[in-house]
């Protein structure tokens, strides 16, 4: 497998593509906003007509990329890129206004690279492990697991669990739409031709992450063109020193630090829609809780910058072992890197390492290509990234909105998706407006056929369901289900409880 994948990759125009997409993901990175699954998803059309594995290879590219992008923003202007990236503004910023800009960017840079690498480690040594593993399991195992994929999702994203279940069962209903996968009948088309088709998932991608962020910027339109002179004033002060030898050194010099926060942004990245947001701040927290001089975090440590990056930039390896082994996308991201697979007529799951080795081989050296492109990247383009943040949305908004017309019509040459593509993205857009989080939604969109069609298969494999909670696999991932559950129903308690006393404090 992995001969084959280094045959795969180690070709100039794949080495190129990836490239490519690491630049794009820098780009989308850092641009406060504009999300690394939106590039994502605007990548996504332009892959059709590649093979497999250079399809996948550039959104690999774009995701490495927009996960490190989001460093130069928090660093040079205190705004967070991308969710993953809040936590890197502790200490990034305080330290570009001590005037060591220059080192707060070269620690994340390098941090960012250096716990890829071990992500990278992890997912070739797990995964195929899972995967085995997964090939024991049975259409009631499977079934059950996606139930605990899709509570762990709804629960971890968004402040609501009440909200995650809505989006997430939201998703599974659209999923409905169309014909039966086992009948062929139509279903929930309420008497439209549009529909008899179903619902195409990546037209819902595009949709709810793409059309509805257009919807918020020009909602927010006055309020974007006065972050944009705020951050442009910022801009002009400061001044770059990367000296990358020497912040190398001070990364090496904290391996406990760096090799922790791996570690813990890799087991968060596995566990489905927890994400780069929540390893960047766990990484950041428990560095902080055994750190000696924990006081200085938030002033501007090193310590701060590495276990912030470190966390969110080794999720992509964690997030790729679930979606590779298992066909379960641990994110909005690799579920839209499972469509890309779907398009080509692959079919997820544990089978895949063993019907396409050569794929998986590339996605995995795709990952370590990748992040040796964004070391290179960053340091050489670190000069001409921070430009980009010129850009006023109102020149954006435009390129972005004919960029998802224009994929989302080549998908099936018909005029009925630009019309539900409309839909979706109003619907994006009151889900965003009222506190209800896309990635439940989307994820629901892509497990939710899987989850009906291992149920069928358990059911007409043996009527008795009963065998869901008799088979000691099965039952365990329903346990593990409710305890997702009951677990952030007594964080969410947790929390409220807390904000509800420092509100009721005496002043």
């Amino acid at each position: 497998m992995f001969t084959l994948g280094i045959a795969e990759i180690f070709q100039l125009n794949i080495l190129l593509i990836i490239f490519v997409g690491v630049v794009v993901g820098i780009l989308a990175g850092l641009i406060p906003g504009f999300t690394v699954t939106m590039a994502i998803v605007l990548t996504l059309p332009l892959t059709f007509g590649m093979d497999p594995v250079a399809g996948v290879a550039g959104m690999i590219g774009v995701l490495v990329g927009g996960m490190s992008g989001g460093l130069i923003s928090a660093a040079l202007l205190g705004i967070p890129g991308t969710p993953s990236s809040v936590a890197t503004t502790f200490d990034a910023f305080p330290m570009s206004k001590k005037g060591e800009s220059g080192k707060a960017l070269s620690l994340g840079v390098w941090a960012s690279f250096l716990s890829s690498i071990i992500s990278f480690f992890l997912l070739v040594s797990i995964a195929p492990q899972i995967s085995r593993f997964a090939l024991m399991l049975g259409p009631w195992e499977m079934f059950s697991l996606i139930v605990v994929s899709l509570t762990i999702i709804a629960s971890v994203t968004g402040d609501s669990i009440l909200k995650g279940l809505i989006a997430g069962l939201f998703g599974i209903l659209i999923a409905t739409v169309g014909a039966d996968p086992i009948t062929g009948l139509a279903r929930f088309t309420m008497d439209l031709q549009a529909l008899r088709a179903g619902i195409p998932f990546l037209v819902v991608l595009i949709g709810m992450f793409a059309i509805s962020r257009l919807f918020v910027s020009l909602e927010r339109k006055e309020m974007i063109q006065d972050d944009k002179r705020r951050q442009e004033d910022k801009l002009k002060d400061i001044e770059f020193k990367l000296r990358p030898m020497k912040t190398l050194k001070n990364v090496l010099s904290k391996p406990g630090t760096l090799i922790g926060s791996s570690v813990i942004g890799s087991i968060i990245g596995a566990i489905p829609g927890a994400g780069g947001s929540i390893a960047n701040i766990v990484a950041y927290d428990q560095a902080k809780r055994w750190s000696k001089h924990s006081e200085k975090f938030g002033t501007g440590v090193d310590e701060g910058v590495i276990a912030s990056e470190a966390g969110n930039n080794s999720t992509v390896g964690g997030d790729l072992i679930p979606t590779v082994a298992l066909g379960i996308p641990g994110s909005a991201v690799t579920a839209v890197l499972l469509s890309a697979l779907m398009v080509h007529g692959i079919t997820p799951g544990p089978l895949l390492i063993v019907n396409e080795p050569n794929l998986v081989g590339g996605i995995f050296f795709a990952f370590l290509v990748a992040s040796f492109w964004m070391l290179i990247t960053q340091f050489l383009g670190m000069r001409i990234f921070m430009k980009v943040t010129h850009v006023p949305a109102h020149l954006l908004v435009p390129v972005i909105l004919v960029l998802c017309v224009v994929g989302t019509f080549v998908l099936n040459n018909r005029l009925t998706d630009l019309y539900i593509l409309l839909v979706m993205g109003v619907i994006g857009y009151l889900f965003a407006k009222y506190g209800f989080s896309l990635a439940p939604a989307i994820i629901g969109v892509i497990l939710g056929p899987l989850a009906e069609v291992n149920l069928r298969r358990a059911i007409m494999a043996d009527p008795e369901w009963t065998l869901f909670f008799t088979r000691p696999i099965s039952l365990a991932f329903l346990v593990l289900a409710v305890l997702s559950i009951l677990l952030t129903v007594w964080q969410n308690y947790r929390a409220n409880y807390r904000k509800k006393k420092i509100t009721h404090r005496p002043q």
